[in-house]
This record gives structure tokens, C-alpha cells and sequence, in this order.
């Protein structure tokens, strides 16, 4: 693994931590830039160099491990809301950019070759020597269920699960979500395309709504919450739910 200044590319109101807060498994004098002091590392998988860019917790007691979806990168609003906001609670965040992102190309590979790189980033996932949340939203959700079982994570986080393609119920994915074998918590906006909370099959996960929220949690102009309060909303959520698999 190569550790080396923070990415180029993220927002410049992109979260940071303190330089004296480096992860565990990470020297406290690993490089960062000064514009992005987040460590980060490189991770080579069978399906290319994945990226893992810490948040580290306050004495954390958990990993909690995020991969972004098909049409975006770890910059998603859910994502960035959740690596700012848990490590004071006490959970380590690691952001993973999927090798086809890192590599910079533009569609997201066959689900197979997304397990592929998952797999891969998972050694240095549990480093620390701590719990590991598998986590996603979109596509990386699907990820976080399909292999979270076999790679002995603690539980699951699917954000923004798409239940079916947008207009195609019928090809539904449920199986995916329902076979995790573990501790699973469903964040869903209430407008999302790829299936709306009432769509949701019972079973023995947990699902907390996001009332307006589309598929990347984006509130139409005439929602009676605003951005911050969704994100807010969908924080204390997790951070609920977390707190229970203590």
C-alpha cells in the first residue's frame, strides 16, 4: 500500500482532520497536502489500485467503510455528511474509491469486478484491528450486501439501495438486500426513483427515511426540510443505529 498526499479533486469545504489524528495502520507523518491534510492510501485489488481516504474517529470503537456509487465518487452528499460527522462520535469513516474511479474512467465496471475490488480494499479496511461496517450508497450498497458476510463485517449500511432500475419494478433486487445475513440498515429518500421506502419487501432490516429526498438525497425546491436537515436527519439516523451494534 503507497500512502501519498490527499487526492486531488475533492471540494475545498471537503471535510479534514487534524494531522495529529492519523488513522491506525497509517504513521502519524504520512504525507498529506496542506490544502487536504486527510490521509489517504492507495490499495492495489485484483481489479487495479483502489484509494481509502480516512476520517478518523475520536478512540473509535468501529470502521465504518463506504463505497460510492456508478455515477459519482466519495464527494456524494450522504458520503461527505457522514465522514464530517461520526468520527467525533467515535467511528472511524474510510471513503473507497473503486479502482475504475481512481483510474479515471467513466462507467463503473460489471457488478463482479466491483466485489472483485471491494475484496481487495477489505485487508486494509480491518487493519485497524477494529469492527467493520460494510457501507455504500447506490451501486456501492449492493457491494456492502453481496460480500458483506463472507468478509466478516459487523453489519451493513446501504444507502440509497437501488431496489430496481428507475420505471422497472419488476426487476427488483431485493434478494440482494434480504440475503445479507447481517445487521442492515436502509437509508432511502422518499422520492428516490430506484424504489421509494414503501416499496421495500418486510424482512430483517432496518430502513430510516429520508422524507423528499431523491436518489442522491436532493430535496425538491418546496420540501419543508432543507438540505442540511436531511443530512442531519440521516446522520443522527445512522448514528442511532450504529450505537446499537455497540
Amino acid at each position: 500500500m503507497t500512502r501519498e498526499d490527499a487526492p486531488h479533486g475533492l471540494a475545498e469545504n471537503a471535510p479534514h482532520d487534524s494531522a495529529e489524528n492519523a488513522p491506525h495502520g497509517l504513521p502519524e507523518d504520512a504525507p498529506r497536502d496542506p490544502a487536504h491534510p486527510t490521509p489517504y492510501e492507495t490499495v492495489p485489488t485484483g481489479a487495479g489500485e483502489a484509494r481509502v481516504t480516512w476520517h478518523e474517529g475520536t478512540k473509535p470503537w468501529a470502521v465504518l467503510a463506504l463505497g460510492h456509487g456508478a455515477g459519482g465518487g466519495i464527494e456524494a452528499r450522504d458520503l461527505r455528511a457522514l465522514a464530517v460527522a461520526l468520527p467525533a462520535l467515535g467511528v472511524t469513516v474510510a471513503l473507497v474509491e473503486q479502482p475504475w474511479r481512481v483510474a479515471g474512467k467513466k462507467v463503473a465496471p460489471a457488478p463482479k469486478t466491483l466485489d472483485t475490488g471491494w475484496r481487495g480494499v477489505w485487508p486494509a479496511l480491518a487493519a485497524p484491528g477494529l469492527p467493520v461496517i460494510a457501507g455504500g450508497r447506490s451501486a456501492g450498497a449492493r457491494v456492502a450486501c453481496r460480500t458483506g458476510s463472507e468478509l466478516g463485517a459487523r453489519a451493513v449500511l446501504a444507502l440509497s439501495f437501488p431496489l430496481h432500475p428507475p420505471g422497472r419494478p419488476e426487476r427488483s433486487r431485493a434478494e440482494e438486500l434480504l440475503g445479507t445475513g447481517l445487521p442492515t440498515l436502509v437509508v432511502q429518500g422518499g422520492n428516490d426513483p430506484f424504489g421509494r421506502p414503501a416499496e421495500f419487501p418486510d424482512g430483517p432490516h432496518d430502513l430510516l427515511e429520508i422524507p423528499y429526498g431523491d436518489h442522491g438525497f436532493a430535496l425538491p425546491k418546496k420540501a419543508p426540510l432543507d438540505p442540511r436537515e436531511a443530512m442531519a436527519l440521516l446522520v443522527a439516523g445512522v448514528d442511532g443505529w450504529l450505537s446499537g451494534l455497540r
